[in-house]
């Protein structure tokens, strides 16, 4: 089995995992009602999606409001 000779510094541990940081879900707000929603998904409230109603806003499902 493979044994490292030395022990990983903690700046090389550091740079190995400096990519595995989790980043902040994007949000943007209804041009229509103004609440706060994810880009490129209809609206949670209003059912808007580009400028025009595509769904009833209070039939969504899987809401989820920050």
């Amino acid at each position: 089995m493979a044994v490292p000779k030395k022990k990983t510094s903690p700046s090389r541990r550091g740079m190995r995992r400096s990519h595995q940081a989790l980043s902040a879900d994007a949000h943007q707000e209804c041009g229509n009602c103004g609440e706060i929603k994810r880009p490129h998904h209809v609206c949670p409230r209003c059912g808007h999606y580009d400028g025009r109603e595509v769904a009833a806003g209070d039939k969504l499902k899987g809401v989820v409001r920050v």
